[in-house]
């Protein structure tokens, strides 16, 4: 009998160690899906890309090959770099610039302020859809609404398609990107409301005008929402896919080829899926690189209240 009690003494769990098993047991549906569909397939593409897969045939391994090609015989692959590069350029500041202009509007408490906000973030909800990049298609196109309206003006004499030319068809993607301002614009306009209304009355007391206000009160006090938008931002860009694919298809001769569709085509139209796994890494690293740079250059223009104290 008291052999059985100790045994039973033994094998009981102590609370500490039943509270950790049941944690576990509550975030066990979540861990068997972070290893089937997040680490299985980042494996697994890390070593697809380091083979000739092609969704036809048996994988077999090439090591490197793959990412020697990239740097060294696709032209295509350099041009989808910089088209994308330019497109984050140009419409990541743009966007941000116009959705902190829109915040600073909606900043007060006005009549009607909150039916103006739901309708200026609707864009962000609806934009990356595929009905609207039809649209836009649409718009931008030789029969569109931009063309009527110029012709209607005298601006322009003959129609022509904004998308189907070489020169601006990047410009209506970087149009349509800022369009989708609604997101970063109730980011701004949450930060803006933080900011203590006291220091505006100090600085109109000291015969600060708006101007100076702005730069020296409300930048500096936006700076972490402004980095924490820029990095999002920055990130949703180089994986932009839908206007690229639904409103120009890449064209014209790969002016609005991003960096993401190009991995589609090569991916799942012309099958080298072993070399797209391998321009997805490359994605990866670029995406990295750049998300490190804007961390490191954060020291010098991101100021948080902790840090002033």
């Amino acid at each position: 009998m008291t052999e059985k009690m100790l045994t039973r003494q033994r094998t009981r769990l102590s609370p500490k160690l039943k509270e950790g098993l049941t944690g576990y047991l509550f975030i066990l549906p979540w861990l068997v899906g972070l290893l089937i569909f997040t680490i299985y397939p980042i494996l697994s593409s890390l070593y697809y890309s380091m083979t000739d897969y092609n969704l036809l045939t048996e994988a077999n391994f090439v090591g490197l090959k793959n990412y020697m090609d990239i740097f060294t015989k696709d032209a295509r692959f350099l041009k989808s770099v910089k088209v994308t590069l330019t497109y984050t350029f140009f419409q990541v500041p743009l966007k941000l610039g116009f959705a902190l202009f829109i915040a600073m509007l909606f900043k007060g408490n006005r009549r009607g302020v909150n039916v103006y906000r739901s309708l200026y973030y609707l864009p962000s909800i609806f934009g990356g859809s595929i009905a609207i990049a039809i649209m836009w298609r649409q718009i931008f196109g030789r029969t569109g609404a931009v063309n009527a309206i110029l012709k209607s003006l005298g601006l322009i004499t003959t129609a022509k398609s904004w998308i189907a030319s070489p020169d601006t068809a990047l410009g209506t993607l970087i149009l349509l990107a800022i369009w989708q301002f609604g997101s970063p614009m109730l980011i701004f306009l949450a930060g803006l409301r933080q900011i203590p209304q006291s220091y505006y009355e100090a600085a109109s007391i000291d015969g600060a005008r708006a101007w100076r206000k702005f730069l020296h009160i409300t930048l500096p006090s936006l700076s972490p929402i402004i980095f924490f938008n820029l990095l999002m931002q920055t990130i949703s860009s180089f994986m932009s896919f839908t206007q690229s694919y639904i409103v120009t298809g890449g064209g014209p001769t790969d002016e609005t080829l991003m960096y993401a569709l190009y991995i589609y085509d090569t991916g799942f139209t012309n099958y080298r899926m072993g070399y797209a796994s391998a321009l997805s890494w490359i994605s990866l690293i670029i995406i990295g690189i750049i998300t490190m740079v804007i961390f490191k250059t954060s020291n010098y223009w991101v100021f948080y209240e902790s840090k002033a104290e």
